[in-house]
């Protein structure tokens, strides 16, 4: 192979990408390395789980990646608070402040969706639903290029009339972190600054606002999870 002296040497571009489908995780380098093959070299490390994405991205030795692809649904490694490619996310912007993050996920929630971008503000979010091979490229563009790249579905999401989503407040949230916590109603006023009689009310309002039928607070916590509201 005859080398051109005169050409632009490439730009190299270090790349992590957490999957716990192998599968998966070769797809994306197959289309990645089709981007501009004739200005970037691509250089890849790979997870599986949330334990082997920690004890890289803790690493002293890992080179800094440029742009990390994070599925948000992961196994999670518990005894480091690790559980999901969002903790994933947050432990890159410490160690690694200057990688764009780009996270996949299957969840479609509106309010999910908005406190993925409110808390982490990741250069790019997908549904895996909308990931083709072309999209892919297309988003990967976009957040080499150092713009925020948000696939379909999403975009539609965020477009809907936001009258729709579920909005609370702090102390709504902090009732909500103490019922999951364990603690009890009586409790409450010892943590959260205003009266029981309005703890008990807000209670009643969140049960009403998320359609909870049951009068325990389990399905409540539960229900509240599964919109976004708690983590």
């Amino acid at each position: 192979m005859t080398i051109d002296p005169t050409a632009e040497p490439l730009i190299k571009k270090n790349l992590f990408i957490v999957d716990d489908h192998p599968f998966i995780i070769q797809g994306y380098k197959n289309g990645i390395t089709r981007y501009k093959p004739n200005e970037y070299e691509y250089s890849f490390l790979e997870a599986k789980d949330c334990k082997s994405a920690y004890d890289i991205i803790t690493d002293p030795h890992t080179t800094p990646f440029d742009i990390a692809f994070l599925d948000i649904s992961m196994p999670t490694y518990e005894e480091k608070g690790i559980l999901s490619g969002e903790d994933l996310a947050r432990l890159l912007n410490e160690y690694m402040p200057n990688c764009k993050i780009i996270l996949l996920t299957m969840y479609t929630e509106l309010l999910k969706i908005k406190n993925i971008i409110e808390t982490i503000n990741p250069k790019g979010l997908v549904i895996k639903n909308d990931l083709t091979f072309n999209e892919l490229l297309f988003g990967f563009d976009k957040v080499i290029n150092n713009e925020t790249y948000y696939s379909q579905s999403i975009q539609k999401m965020m477009d809907l009339d936001q009258s729709e989503s579920i909005e609370i407040d702090v102390f709504d949230k902090q009732i909500l972190f103490h019922i999951s916590k364990g603690t009890k109603t009586n409790d409450m006023p010892q943590y959260i600054p205003i009266s029981l009689e309005a703890i008990e009310k807000r209670k009643m309002n969140l049960k009403k606002l998320l359609d909870i039928k049951d009068e325990s607070d389990i399905e409540l916590v539960k229900e509240a999870k599964n919109k976004g509201l708690l983590f």
